[in-house]
């Protein structure tokens, strides 16, 4: 179909063209992508599908050679092991509960001690002095926090931190362990707290401009501007990285080892001497001379691996009924 011309009055006329001569314009300006550039698109696309096939195959791996080696275990001990409330591989009985009970404690403990810090960080980095030395040291820092070896707080906490919570329990009028699940909170909380932290400054900096200009205009404070602008809008970012924090938290070994005093008695408060199921495994794999009691440990890394599946399973819920609001 001919396009069509329109008067525009005097001598002056404008031609329109039609919807096929546009069509054939822009097939004739059509760049072809040389079949290089399309091989390696492919080759790429086809990396990624195969890269995400074997983090899938790993962690099935993992599980799967948890579960063979919990056999004996799982025969000899059946479901009862989970709250079993006594381990002694003496007479060989085993029972997670204590442990289980000692990991979820520190954990949440030390989330519940870290948060506060984290979001203070994060706010500050994020919103208050995003540039600048001091940003720049606090930053390197924190992410300094994150990078020294587990160890390290493991000795640092040994003598710093149990004399600091001897004394605290003296005033209490507790016994004064100083080791136990307080002080193995207390290096946790120190050890997480940069992950919060930093997933949490890089989403408060995405927050749009505009929204936060437009809360100002309306006469808001700063403070009224990140409660009610910049938390909401970055609320799923933040319990990611709760999560990512809280995951931290329930697999780490050594510093936890050095000081949560490592007795397999259930704790009555949480200044008492515990153990938690990644520390039992640690100070007993090379003693497990019986294969019940080598399996009963390798249990141990099993509850411990679902444990975190289901934890990060629910706080996945949570971040997608907490983004849909």
């Amino acid at each position: 179909m001919p396009g069509k011309t329109i008067s525009a009055g005097g001598n002056i006329s404008l031609r329109v063209p039609s919807y096929h001569e546009i069509m054939e314009k822009l097939r004739m300006k059509k760049i072809t992508r040389p079949y290089k550039q399309i091989k390696w698109e492919g080759f790429f696309k086809r990396s990624l599908v195969i890269i995400a096939l074997v983090m899938i195959i790993l962690v099935l791996g993992i599980f799967l050679t948890l579960v063979v080696q919990s056999v004996p275990s799982l025969k000899a001990l059946g479901v009862k092991y989970l709250w079993g409330k006594t381990w002694n591989p003496v007479t060989n009985v085993y029972g997670a509960y204590p442990f289980l009970l000692g990991t979820l404690l520190t954990s949440f403990l030390a989330l519940i001690i870290s948060i506060p810090f984290s979001f203070a960080v994060a706010i500050y980095l994020g919103e208050y002095n995003s540039k600048g030395w001091l940003s720049n040291l606090l930053k390197n820092t924190v992410e300094l926090i994150a990078a020294v070896p587990s160890v390290i707080y493991g000795f640092w906490a040994f003598v710093v931190l149990v004399p600091i919570v001897r004394s605290i329990e003296i005033k209490l009028g507790v016994v004064p362990y100083g080791i136990g699940i307080f002080t193995a909170s207390l290096v946790l909380a120190i050890m997480i707290i940069p992950y919060a932290a930093s997933i949490g400054r890089e989403m408060i900096k995405i927050v749009p401009q505009s929204l936060k200009e437009g809360a100002y205009s309306l006469g808001a404070t700063r403070y009224e501007v990140i409660k009610s602008v910049i938390l909401p809008y970055t609320k799923s970012g933040l319990f990611a990285g709760i999560l990512l924090s809280l995951g931290r938290a329930l697999g780490e070994t050594m510093a936890v080892t050095m000081v949560i005093g490592n007795t397999s008695i259930i704790p009555n408060s949480i200044f008492a001497p515990g153990n938690t199921m990644a520390s039992v495994i640690a100070n007993q794999f090379t003693e497990a001379d019986r294969s019940v009691y080598l399996s009963a440990l390798i249990e141990l890394g099993l509850v411990l691996f679902l444990v975190t599946v289901i934890i990060n399973m629910i706080g996945k819920r949570i971040i997608k009924r907490v983004t849909r609001e």
